[in-house]
């Protein structure tokens, strides 16, 4: 077999190994961008679960003056962290922040990253 064939069919290969690296890694950033949007906010909930993998609902739209309150149901150990709110680690129980001030409040559980949630408050 010459040369240049074998040179031609490794470049081939590493073109085409190449695309999927590269496809894979576009699909990665999609589903992780996917993963990190809260979403629509149910308006006027102040329950949120804390189930193992996310928070139900991740973003809610509550007035000035209420408290949300999160539940742990899943099986895990998770945190809910935030602007100004911080939960202890924990697998059971209840944890519950009140918000005086209009914002928009991010938060996450830093034990899992993809578990982000907001509290929007107008």
């Amino acid at each position: 077999m010459p040369a240049f064939a074998s040179s031609r069919r490794f470049w081939l290969i590493s073109a085409v190994v190449v695309a999927i690296i590269a496809a894979a890694a576009i699909a990665g950033t999609a589903y992780v961008q996917n993963e990190l949007d809260p979403g629509d906010p149910v308006l006027g909930v102040t329950a949120v679960e804390v189930r193992d993998n996310e928070f139900g609902p991740a973003a809610v739209q509550i007035e000035p003056g209420q408290t949300v309150t999160w539940t742990w149901t899943g099986q895990e150990d998770h945190n809910v962290v935030g602007d100004g709110i911080e939960s202890p680690t924990q697998s059971t129980g209840t944890f519950a922040h009140t918000f005086t001030d209009p914002g928009v409040y991010d938060y996450e559980c830093t034990l899992h990253f993809f578990m982000r949630g907001e509290v929007i408050v107008q």
